[in-house]
């Protein structure tokens, strides 16, 4: 028992997670510091955060079980706290004596699509920009912080980079001065940063709530309620921060062409110093015939295909954008009943962080070259386009 209980606080958790209850509870009784691991909220907490990540993986995305790195020890988190001269909050050290992030063999060379698509915290691609976000090794971290230091406000001293993107054009930022996990905006370069968790949850507890924690927490519940998923594209699969299940992801069906859509915020497009289109928002369509209710003026819909768009984007209820065009992205898509979804990404600046989007897609039935009868118009159902409580 003098080596058990002279085992470090994470070993002695990991042996009573694996006892069961029942068990742990009796070991707490024979010593203090077994007592104290038992009793230890924020190992528990951190513990299961990392087994429903882990358990969503290994059923959805095995690929990236592979880039979790083994846990770094207390001396190694303790250096780097040292070389960076700031102190992680309680959580987060945690976090990283179960995970010491993700394994980038070097993370400045991601021309490799392969690897960059292989972020923890997943992404989205719109036009040329493209996000997956890594959470970062201690290594990186140090690097990151580093060469990243000058573009901290005054108040921001004690920040670290905690999670990056594969290209280096979105960063995650943890101040360990108030425990809140941050996002460079479109101003970076000047300093600005969005709070990444609800204030009002990390200054619940104060020096307690660790907004990282609760962060990897409320992403993996996401991943758990199938919000986010693994999409695949070009043989590359990766996971999609647009959102996947209701309300923020919407539905509609008409003559069995069916519109799914959702928008996810763009912090690093972002200008809250702008006094138009402060907010920069992503949004996916997902159009596909289906062979229920195709059916058209009392004919069977075989295929369509798409001619025009319309559009309507709101903010806090006004109207802000109507848009009529032909096609989308430069496309004409052609559908087949029950053939493959069509999917394209676009982009919107908003005045406001609330606003939601709306329209209907133009479908000629059978093909542009040989139509089969009268256009008809496809609803997109309305969709929230909002800055969110917790932002990926």
């Amino acid at each position: 028992m003098v080596l058990l209980q002279d085992c470090e606080e994470l070993v002695l958790h990991n042996i009573l997670s694996k006892v069961g209850a029942r068990h742990a509870a009796q070991l707490s009784c024979l010593s203090k510091s077994l007592r104290n691991a038992a009793l230890d909220d924020s190992i528990w907490a951190v513990k299961s955060c990392w087994d429903a990540i882990k358990s969503w993986a290994s059923e959805n995305f095995p690929e990236l079980l592979s880039t979790l790195q083994r846990g770094a020890s207390e001396s190694e988190i303790n250096e780097m706290e040292q070389r960076m001269e700031v102190k992680f909050p309680l959580a987060t050290r945690i976090i990283y004596r179960f995970v010491n992030g993700q394994e980038i063999k070097d993370f400045d060379f991601f021309e490799n699509e392969q690897l960059a698509s292989l972020g923890l915290i997943g992404g989205y691609s719109f036009y040329g920009h493209s996000v997956n976000v890594h959470l970062l090794p201690l290594s990186e971290i140090f690097r990151k912080t580093t060469e990243l230091a000058f573009l901290f406000p005054s108040n921001r001293q004690k920040c670290v980079v905690m999670a990056a993107s594969c290209n280096l054009n979105k960063f995650f930022f943890l101040d360990c001065s108030n425990s809140q996990l941050y996002v460079g905006t479109g101003n970076l370069d000047s300093g600005e940063m969005m709070p990444c968790v609800p204030n009002e949850l990390v200054q619940a507890v104060p020096n307690q709530q660790d907004a990282l924690l609760l962060w990897l927490e409320e992403y993996g519940r996401h991943l758990h309620k199938g919000m986010y998923r693994v999409r695949k594209e070009q043989n590359i699969k990766r996971i999609s921060l647009y959102p996947e299940t209701s309300p923020l992801c919407t539905t509609a069906v008409t003559n069995g062409v069916q519109v799914r859509a959702s928008a996810v915020f763009v912090p690093e497009n972002s200008d809250l110093q702008s006094e138009g289109g402060k907010y920069f928002f992503s949004y996916s369509i997902r159009m596909r015939l289906i062979s229920e209710g195709n059916i058209l003026d009392g004919t069977c819909l075989t295929s369509c295909q798409l001619c025009s768009r319309h559009w309507i984007f709101r903010a806090n209820g006004t109207i802000v954008s109507d848009i009529s065009d032909k096609a989308v992205i430069g496309k004409y898509p052609l559908l087949y009943v029950d053939g493959e979804e069509f999917v394209y990404e676009s982009c919107t600046n908003q005045p406001s962080s609330s606003g939601s989007a709306e329209g209907a897609f133009t479908f000629v039935p059978g093909s542009l070259r040989s139509p089969k009868g009268r256009p008809f118009d496809a609803e997109i159902a309305q969709f929230p386009v909002n800055l969110p409580e917790y932002i990926f």
